[in-house]
């Protein structure tokens, strides 16, 4: 025994000590750190739509508003449950026509083309304004007081509504993802591994990963609920292949003559899992690396949680699972049985032979694939994520069709700009399409108004002396082509007026988001590619495997992305930037662990059909395994999850895995088999070798032998 297996081995117990002790501060680390619900959060700082959100917030103190419909209660009624609203925490102000003037003033004083606005019937709309910001604590926990106070007699709609909502229902769910995954993943392995109790071991030293990556996560203070939710999936998923090859190693050291005890094949199998796993992991650190480099900082996010735990991954699997192994290994072989994966030795010889299948299925499939990820619907509107039965859905159902509404803009205007020009810039703006109307301090008071009929803390809210705010009231919906059109003509008009007003609120910033993330798909997915190149031509020191490679796993993401196109699913669009560079770093390590068998043979004197031949049935098992755990991880969470977002990213994980699995086995054997003269020419030694060992089997190569590979 010698180096880092041999400590382990001799530590075995202590390391199991530590690794439950450390389960406790990181339990603590996990539950204190905060859950960010706000996708739109992530916008870069820089742009002016953050920039307003944070005046509102610090200069003004308007940090967030939710619109409200109210059906079928009396003003008097109406008025009592607004200041009970008014009286919640952090609660600024509960806007409505009758707070537009003083309770004594008959509200037929009120411009009736305000009245109108904001009245339909028995139908009144409200605006909650907050302190807070819109996915802060505290505007959460007053929205949710203001639903126990209104006693559902409020629908509530608006950005913060749907984080508070998206907050309940992914907290519901997320201890169901782990579940489901755990048990799908056990069902996977106890079929196609050797032990009924190995499976068990495997799941529990990744779940001291998973809850060591969570806890740590509190360094950062907080996490996405996206990445919350998928942290434990995708670290299951892409991790449970080195426990796979440790588990494999054992088994095979400890059928060797050569080792004294179970102890020594222990440590032998430990640093040959070391130093493979890492090559290995390098690549899927890789992909999530390339997240870090978004502009939308979710990215980051989801990058730095999911590489740390792919790291931790690698040390659990290296120190705590052998340690769990060797203390349990006699009731591992108590239940040890026979797996039940067919052997794939037939199927091999035939992919080989017939490998102009994999060429055809590669010309036939390559330009529809290509045709259908390129041109994919995906949606930006955040509350498309979430199922209809939600209350924020509900009330937005309910908002459009009472008001016609269905989004809300603010503008922050110079509180000194001359009234009249005021008014001019919002008539401009009224005439646009698509608005319904306007609310604020200016075009509130016409000239037949009085500024003393209003009272003063709705001054307050609308002026602050400083910034003027105007509410823009819109009939289109987020993220759709008439809301972005709309904004850009408002902030047309605004940036005449007012060269320094702004336009922010819920369609502004996901007009930013299209823009910001359409180029991160590129930034994103470029990066992944020459990433991962980059470690590949390092691992096998060749020029040619690196595109050969990447481009098979590049025509499984193609395949995979371009399904949905086909089947007319709109995706969200996180998954266009996200899935691709999962896959390519998750599952380029199927291509790798082929290669890697074939480059052996090939060296080792085999001929080109022998060596990939070779290759293909040394390595499908592993394939095959390695492909069907990542498969149920992810399609249980897939399936069950109501968020889409969560479940869309999953079941396209979920297929991506077993679309690599087919392309790698049907596809890699017939490129390296067309490609062996330039890539036996094209990698470090590997000619060398190639014509050594011939010379040594057979003598000097004739003219076409030597043509073969040179």
């Amino acid at each position: 025994m010698r180096g880092f297996g041999r400590a382990v081995v001799r530590l075995r117990v202590p390391i199991l000590i530590l690794a439950i002790i450390l389960l406790i501060p990181s339990a603590i680390g996990y539950l204190n750190t905060r859950t960010n619900y706000d996708i739109l959060s992530y916008l870069p700082k820089e742009i002016e739509t953050m920039k307003g959100q944070e005046i509102l917030a610090d200069d003004f103190g308007t940090g967030a508003f939710s619109l409200i419909v109210v059906e079928g209660m009396k003003d008097k009624d109406i008025r009592e449950m607004a200041a009970k609203a008014e009286q919640v925490e952090h609660v600024r102000k509960v806007l409505w026509y009758g707070a537009l003037m003083d309770a004594s003033i008959p509200p037929e004083l009120l411009p009736q083309k305000y009245l109108k606005e904001l009245k339909n019937g028995d139908a009144i709309l409200m605006i909650a304004v907050y302190d807070s910001t819109m996915s802060s604590d505290e505007t959460m926990n007053a929205l949710e007081e203001i639903r126990k106070i209104t006693d559902d007699k409020m629908q509530i709609s608006g950005m913060s509504a749907i984080v508070v909502d998206t907050k309940n229902l992914a907290d519901r769910e997320i201890p169901g993802y782990v579940a489901i995954a755990s048990i799908l993943c056990l069902i996977v392995l106890m079929i196609t591994m050797d032990s009924i109790l190995i499976p068990v071991l495997f799941l529990l030293s990744i779940g001291f990963a998973v809850i060591y990556n969570l806890g740590s996560n509190f360094i950062q203070g907080e996490i996405s609920y996206l990445t919350k939710a998928l942290a434990a999936v995708l670290q299951l998923a892409v991790t449970m292949d080195y426990s796979i090859f440790l588990w494999h190693s054992y088994s095979a050291e400890k059928k060797r003559d050569v080792h004294q005890d179970k102890k020594e094949a222990m440590a032998v199998a430990i640093n040959e899992t070391l130093s493979s796993v890492v090559g290995s992991s390098v690549t899927t650190v890789a992909g999530f690396v390339a997240l870090m480099f978004m502009s939308f900082t979710m990215g980051l996010d989801m990058g730095i949680v999911m590489a740390k735990g792919v790291i931790i991954g690698v040390i659990c699997c290296v120190t705590v699972l052998p340690s769990m192994v060797l203390l349990l290994d006699k009731a591992i072989e108590k239940t040890s049985h026979k797996p039940l994966l067919p052997s794939f030795a037939g199927l091999s010889k035939w992919v080989v032979k017939h490998y102009y299948i994999g060429i055809i299925l590669f010309v036939v499939l390559i330009i529809p694939a290509y045709y259908g990820q390129s041109h994919n619907q995906v949606y930006y509107n955040l509350d498309s994520s979430l199922p209809k039965y939600l209350p924020c859905i509900k009330a937005g159902e309910k908002l459009q069709e009472k008001f016609k509404m269905n989004s809300t803009h603010m503008i922050l205007l110079d509180s000194n700009m001359d009234s009249k020009q005021v008014n001019k810039m919002v008539e401009e703006i009224k005439k646009l399409d698509g608005v319904k109307t306007t609310l604020g301090m200016t075009t509130l008071m016409g000239p037949m108004f009085p500024k003393e009929f209003v009272p003063k803390a709705l001054t307050k809210v609308l002026d602050n002396g400083e910034y003027q705010l105007i509410f823009i009231m819109s009939e289109y919906k987020v993220a759709t082509d008439e809301v972005n059109r709309q904004c850009d003509q408002i902030k047309e008009i605004l940036k005449r007026y007012d060269q320094n007003g702004m336009l922010i609120g819920e369609a502004p910033c996901t007009e930013d988001l299209i823009n910001i993330t359409d180029h991160d798909f590129m930034v994103v997915n470029g990066l992944s590619i020459l990433m991962v190149a980059l470690i590949i031509l390092l691992v096998f020191r060749s020029f040619t495997l690196p595109v050969l490679l990447v481009a098979v796993i590049e025509f499984a993401i193609f395949i995979n992305m371009g399904i949905p196109h086909y089947t007319g699913t709109v995706l969200p669009f996180i998954a266009s930037i996200v899935i691709g560079t999962i896959q390519l770093g998750s599952t380029v390590d199927y291509a790798i662990l082929m290669t890697t068998k074939y480059k052996g043979a090939r060296m080792s004197g085999l001929g080109k059909n022998e060596a990939v031949e070779s290759a293909l049935m040394n390595s499908i098992n592993s394939i095959v395994v390695s492909a069907l755990s990542f498969f149920a991880a992810t399609i249980g969470v897939g399936i069950y999850s109501d968020i889409d977002m969560i479940g869309s990213l999953c079941s396209l994980m979920a297929r991506g895995a077993i679309i690599s699995m087919f392309v790698v086995i049907l596809l890699l054997p017939a490129v390296l088999k067309l490609c062996d003269g330039l890539v036996v020419r094209t990698t470090f030694g590997m000619k060398r070798a190639v014509l050594g060992r011939r010379n040594g089997r057979t003598g000097q190569l004739n003219d076409s032998e030597e043509t073969s590979v040179s």
